[in-house]
């Protein structure tokens, strides 16, 4: 039976319908947003999956491009892999909702949010973030709940509540913030060198609307939910786990305290392996729950030796930062390559510069077209001393790569200062601990490497945290984690910006959520860290950026034209330009404006491209002097194309000095000639003179 819920949000009307669609699911909503609308649905397997040890969620947002009345590119024309964009947001529900099923659930649980309807001022992430928690909390899929989720804005120095499309291209950030009623649970954040404090005040307002919409989410749940299903605990047996700690407590902890993750990785394999072999005759065919109590063993040790002893597997202190180095112009003929390396922690950078041509197209349900600067993030099988094939980069890989990018857009020039389109790939050579935050250094420093006059150095580091589990109110925050603290820690607490303010967070949590204190001090921990980053290791391997760009980098030549003579430019099909391009060897980037970008090593062949098309799209100038081709001859004389497109007449009185009887006896078609510019009448035909083109010629070589 279809029950509709009504509610409002930052002003607009939000609608609820369940009941009605996607019946054979778990839980389903249908929730509407202005007139964005999006189906979500919560399904569960009716056994859990054996021999895991974790829990199988899956998240799928699929962007509809009937939502926005497109018809897909390409042969196929239906929608294909999923935009960047999609990847994105589904991760960033993941993360939201992770937190909040029972850790040892083994059932898979696959949510699916379907973009049906897209309104630009209502955002369909926001509306997935209800429909999520709203088809979770009326199934009966185990999952505490409700949480809500938001979109905040800066506009103005004001926050605002789910920010319109308009409001969003001048906003100074773009934050999606989810929370129960007592903490926060993620925070995805892009920012304009927002300062901390400003930051955290904005969380802290985006908190008070997060409640009142819960308060809407529990109304619907109290109405139509229904009892949660029992389940199968996956948790090791008291007698198996009494027997490894017994056993393995002391060797653990000896082999887990090492700055070296191979070396420390082998310890642990070998104390796992005689306590496996010690076992195996207790306890046989339970070698996988050994490996459990072996997993929960070495968690155990870390956590509490971070929040007992304040120590660290690698020996340093909390606030301690690993070893820090950097380099640039690796590679001579990148145009700007930069390698970072925190501890074992190692990534190599590398930009391209190209013409604004080579910028990316996109193809999804927002307004966002094209882009002009992309960063790419790769995570190689060897960078964790893994033996596995590539088979190209993942979500985790497209996720890394779009939040460094993210952390470097608003210190990136604009087209007008810096008409280029920018690529940075991140190589990931050696992982342990916070790449995307590695990526992020190493990119700042390749850009200034390249010559990109970007506005500030951006650094980024992360900081984790340790909860006491029987005393909540408990804990440690420290900075700089590595893989094992990562693992076994319950936060990954992502910062990156410049000295002056954030330009992007990410946070992961393991706990059910963070209070005001954890997220202060993680701004605390971050700011203090990219600041001893910056002036430690970065500013002083290259301090701003390069005067010049790489010999090897494409050189833009700009002018601007009138916007109606654009087409004179393109020409038909596109002949004009193209024959501008094979005679200069040049690329060319022509804007609805009228801006003309040409692109090339040549310093000679950009000028002349430029010449070129300055001559197509201007008037043309008496006196003024080209070198033409001869295309058509007649009695009276030649035709000479002297500009792409643009063609004139040499009268045979003008062809030579001396009288000239027949005009073959001077030229033919497909010669090359010199020609003067000497009259263009009222029906624009162009009158050339090749006698009074000598003639200057010879003047000018006379002086």
């Amino acid at each position: 039976m279809k029950k509709v819920f009504n509610f409002e949000v930052a002003g607009r009307p939000l609608s609820v319908e369940v009941g009605q669609l996607a019946q054979l699911a778990n839980g389903s909503a249908l929730v509407r947003y202005g007139e964005t609308v999006v189906l979500s649905t919560a399904t569960a397997s009716k056994e859990p999956r054996e021999g895991i040890d974790f829990f199988p969620l899956s998240v799928d947002y699929e962007e509809k491009l009937y939502s926005v009345g497109k018809i897909p590119g390409g042969f196929i024309k239906r929608e294909g892999k999923p935009t960047e964009k999609a990847v994105l947001v589904s991760r960033v529900i993941d993360r939201q909702m992770r937190p909040r099923f029972p850790k040892d659930l083994r059932n898979d649980v696959v949510i699916v949010n379907t973009v049906m309807s897209v309104e630009q001022d209502n955002s369909p992430e926001f509306a997935s973030i209800i429909g999520t928690v709203i088809a979770l909390c009326t199934s009966d899929i185990p999952f505490n709940g409700p949480i809500a989720g938001i979109i905040l804005g800066l506009v103005d120095g004001k926050v605002v509540i789910n920010p319109t499309a308009e409001q969003r291209a001048k906003s100074d950030m773009y934050v999606t913030l989810s929370a129960d009623k007592e903490k926060i649970i993620m925070i995805e954040a892009g920012a304009n060198q927002v300062p901390d404090e400003i930051m955290l005040d904005a969380i802290k307002t985006g908190h008070e609307e997060i409640k009142r919409i819960i308060g809407f989410i529990e109304t619907i749940v109290k109405e139509v939910g229904v009892p949660k299903f029992e389940y199968k605990p996956a948790v090791v047996p008291e007698e198996i786990w009494e027997a490894v700690y017994n056993m393995a407590k002391d060797d653990m902890k000896a082999a887990i305290q090492n700055a070296d993750k191979a070396t420390r990785d082998n310890q642990v394999d070998a104390v796992c392996k005689d306590v496996q072999e010690k076992l195996a005759e207790t306890f046989p065919d339970q070698a996988g729950l050994i490996g459990e109590a072996l997993y929960k063993l070495q968690k155990k040790i870390v956590r509490e030796m971070i929040l007992e002893e304040h120590k660290r597997v690698d020996g340093r202190s909390l606030m301690e930062i690993r070893e820090l180095s950097a380099e640039v112009s690796l590679l001579p003929r990148t145009h700007g390559s930069a390698l970072f390396q925190r501890g074992q922690t190692q990534v190599l950078t590398n930009v391209t510069l190209g013409p604004l041509g080579e910028g990316q197209k996109l193809d999804g349900v927002d307004m966002e077209e094209e882009k002009r600067y992309m960063h790419h993030y790769n995570f190689p099988s060897y960078s964790v001393g893994e033996a596995r094939p590539s088979r190209g980069p993942g979500r985790r890989e497209i996720g890394h790569g779009a939040l460094a990018e993210r952390a470097l857009e608003p210190v990136i020039p604009d087209e007008i200062e810096f008409p280029y389109a920018i690529r940075l790939v991140s190589e990931v050579l050696m992982s342990n601990g916070s790449t995307s935050q590695g990526s992020v250094c190493a990119s700042t420093l390749a850009l200034m490497d390249a010559g990109v006059p970007i506005k500030a150095p951006v650094a980024g580091i992360s900081s984790g945290l340790v909860v006491d589990e029987e005393n909540p109110d408990r804990f440690v925050t420290f900075m700089d984690i590595q893989g094992i603290e990562d693992f076994f820690g319950d936060m990954d607490f992502k910062v990156a910006g410049t000295k002056n303010g954030i330009t992007a967070i990410q946070v992961d949590i393991k706990v059910e959520g963070l209070s005001y204190e954890i997220i202060s001090q993680a701004f605390e921990i971050t700011k203090k860290g990219r600041f001893q980053i910056l002036d430690e290791c970065m500013l002083p391997v290259i301090p701003e950026p390069r005067a010049t760009l790489s010999p090897y980098a494409p050189k833009i030549y700009q002018t601007k034209i009138d916007v109606d003579k654009i087409r004179e430019v393109i020409g038909p099909g596109g002949k004009v330009i193209n024959k501008i391009i094979a005679e200069t060897g040049v690329k060319i980037d022509i804007q609805e404006d009228g801006s003309v970008y040409v692109a090339t090593s040549d310093e000679n062949a950009g000028h002349k491209a430029i010449k070129i098309i300055e001559g197509i799209a201007g008037e043309v100038e008496i006196g003024a002097i080209f070198t033409g081709k001869v295309t058509r001859i007649m009695n009276f004389g030649a035709f000479v194309e002297f500009l792409p497109g643009k063609e004139g007449l040499v009268h045979i009185s003008k062809l030579d000095n001396k009288r000239v009887n027949k005009v073959e006896d001077v030229v033919n078609v497909g010669d090359e000639i010199l020609v003067m510019v000497m009259e263009v009448d009222k029906q624009g035909r162009i009158n050339l003179s090749r006698k009074d083109a000598l003639g200057e010629a010879n003047k000018t070589n006379d002086k």
